[in-house]
């Protein structure tokens, strides 16, 4: 169970860090953002949670607001994922969770 929260946790903070850098470096380059083979990459690790969004979203939802909607849930599914982590190694020991 240790392995599965680490997991989700992982995934969790990739795809938060890919959202996060791909909305700020959306900022930086303005409109040329399309061009930029780093936000294209970025947008691509992003591309599956913001879909994962549109799923769950109704359809009165923007679509330029997906992204935000997926970070919001990745981060739930982060924090979710801790709290669990931690409960599990106050169970098992702190030595073994290393």
């Amino acid at each position: 169970m240790l392995a599965v929260a680490t997991t989700a946790k992982l995934l969790a903070e990739i795809a938060l860090f890919a959202l996060a850098g791909q909305w700020v470096l959306g900022m930086l380059a303005g409109a040329g953002r399309g061009g930029n083979p780093f936000y294209r990459l970025l947008e691509l690790l992003g591309r599956p949670w913001v879909r994962a969004a549109r799923w769950i979203t109704p359809p009165v939802v923007l679509e330029r607001h997906l992204p935000l909607v997926a970070f919001l849930v990745l981060a739930l599914v982060w924090l979710a994922a801790a709290i669990t982590k931690v409960r599990i190694c106050l169970e098992i020991g702190i030595a073994l969770c290393k």
